[in-house]
């Protein structure tokens, strides 16, 4: 017997015991509220969604063409519309996920107002807004399945059995829009005990996955600016295992921790790594720290620092900040050190920053680390901050310069240039663009692709293209041409507003309570009805 069915006769069985006192209970109207309303606490979304990111890892791990992707959302309702559009579009949110970045949440969601990505907005602002995801999702779930039930009802009214049927089957079918979301803690937000605390509210909260990097946590800056600064190994152990001791505390064994190093751009320190002898973790730390080597008390001025690298005395360079500096050309061997040392350590996922997107550079690093860790992947951030028409214009120029190709009429240095436009050399970028996904997740063992701030963009991008109408020559007409026209037209359910926002569900709500005493919205008089069959 279907779940759906199942839940009408549980209800109708507690009706019976009830007496009388439950006359006016309609069992099945019970049971369509329970089915729409599958997760009751984020716990339960946690636990479902790190299941669903274990299966996916696994079937990564055997095929990576099967990779997941995810867009980072910085409003409930803009991740319930993009998994609305992936279901109407794709039939299947399989394999996408919604990213929170934290990066967004410091733009857009801090009570302080606009902040740069520097943990400066508030604790329980990550937390609060993985809530606000999954209320939206949770409505989409509810919204979804309230027009199943309407299109039940009325194919039973109308003695539609095979209508009945097909909706039956889809009813029962139904895939959630609620999918994983991978969430930024940042730098843990202070020490160890910090990190744990957020990372319970942001696990109680619905997330499945945690990913946390290893700046400095009262410096941190963001990945794609300058002044990043690391700490030893030690300290960004103690934070995974903090994250891990959340998930364990909440039941969640299945939770995912996605350790981020930033070590590629960042050349600087706040300390020097406790070591206890040769070789260990500390010492390997220390041993990319510029500076110089000494072979005598003499030569140590007032305030340095020395420490014993190398068999040799090393006299750190010290910048005026009082930050200890690293040598350069490191920074590769040094994410590599970084990452293999997460993974040894409780983190499941690596997240390397990177100045560009480069598959060859990104495969690099991650053949190395897979040299000790052999099922190494990567999330990987397909970041704005790229200028991916230069870099990918420049990667082939480069390509067919070092082949011998003929690149005389290209400037590499103005590849942006619109001129170019329509170009070989341009259209081969373009198809290296679009199949950077796949193949990355092939050659470099991404798997999981991202976007942090996409709908940061396309909302100051649609904003700007209503204004310039709007308050222009266009008048009216930029809105009906280029917003609602489009809307009808691509089938996006937003159109009907009033729907959207959870009216209809209220009408539905409404009728189980009051029975024909209902006061409904959904009339002959309600506006939205011009967009019905359109």
């Amino acid at each position: 017997m279907s779940t759906y069915q199942n839940e009408i006769k549980a209800i109708a069985a507690l009706k019976e015991q009830a007496g009388n006192g439950w006359s006016a209970i309609n069992p099945e109207s019970a049971a369509r509220m329970r089915i729409q309303n599958r997760f009751k606490t984020g716990l339960d979304i946690a636990k479902y969604t790190a299941a669903i990111m274990r299966k996916d890892m696994a079937e990564y791990d055997a095929d990576t063409s099967l990779y997941t992707q995810s867009l980072g959302c910085w409003h409930g309702f803009i991740g319930q519309q993009k998994m609305i559009a992936i279901k109407k579009h794709l039939k299947t949110t399989n394999k996408r996920y919604l990213y929170l970045s934290g990066w967004m949440v410091a733009a857009l969601r801090s009570e302080f107002g606009p902040l740069p990505d520097q943990s400066m907005h508030e604790k329980n602002s990550v937390a609060a807004l993985i809530e606000e995801l999954y209320t939206f999702l949770r409505q989409a779930d509810t919204r979804e399945l309230d027009l199943l039930f309407t299109a039940l009802d009325k194919a039973r009214a109308a003695g539609n059995a095979a209508e009945e049927k097909a909706l039956l089957e889809q009813i029962e079918n139904f895939e959630t829009h609620v999918v994983p979301i991978i969430a930024d803690i940042d730098a843990g937000f202070g020490n160890e005990e910090a990190t744990y605390l957020m990372a319970k509210q942001m696990i109680e909260a619905g997330a499945a996955a945690i990913q946390i990097e290893n700046q400095v946590s009262d410096e941190k800056q963001c990945g794609h600016q300058d002044g990043k600064v690391t700490v030893p190994h030690a300290d960004f152990l103690a934070k995974i295992n903090a994250v891990r001791y959340a998930f364990l505390e909440l039941g969640v064994d299945d939770g995912v921790i996605v350790a981020r190093t930033d070590s590629l751009g960042a050349g600087l320190t706040k300390q020097i790594a406790v070591t206890n002898e040769p070789g260990d973790l500390g010492d390997k730390y220390n041993s990319f720290l510029d500076g110089t080597y000494i072979n005598d008390a003499s030569e140590i001025e007032n305030g340095d620092v020395v420490v014993k690298s190398n068999g040799k005395l090393l006299k750190p360079a010290r910048l005026a900040s009082g930050l200890f500096q690293f040598r350069e050309n490191t920074g590769v061997d040094r994410v590599v050190l970084d990452c293999i040392t997460s993974l040894q350590n409780g983190a499941d996922l690596l997240w390397i920053e990177t100045e560009m997107p480069h598959v060859g550079q990104i495969k690099g690093m991650v053949d190395e680390i897979r040299k000790v860790v052999p099922d190494a992947k990567l999330v990987y951030n397909n970041s704005p901050s790229f200028n991916w028409t230069l870099n990918f214009r420049q990667q082939v120029y480069d390509d067919w310069a070092a082949a011998g190709k003929d690149v005389s009429a290209f400037d590499r240095d103005r590849l942006m240039s619109a001129d170019y436009d329509g170009t070989e050399l341009c259209n081969e970028a373009d198809a290296r663009i679009q199949s950077f996904q796949k193949d990355a997740a092939r050659e470099a063992g991404i798997f999981h692709h991202l976007i942090t701030l996409p709908t940061y963009h396309t909302a100051a991008l649609s904003t700007d293209n209503l204004a310039k109408g709007y308050f222009g020559e266009e008048g009216m007409l930029a809105y009906v041409e280029g917003v609602q026209r489009k809307e009808i037209r691509q089938g996006i359910a937003c159109v009907r507003h009033q729907n959207m926002a959870g009216s209809d569900i209220g009408d539905t709500h409404k009728e189980y309570f009051s029975g024909d005493a209902a006061l409904k919205a959904s009339g002959e008089d309600n506006t939205m009805n011009q967009f019905d069959n359109v």
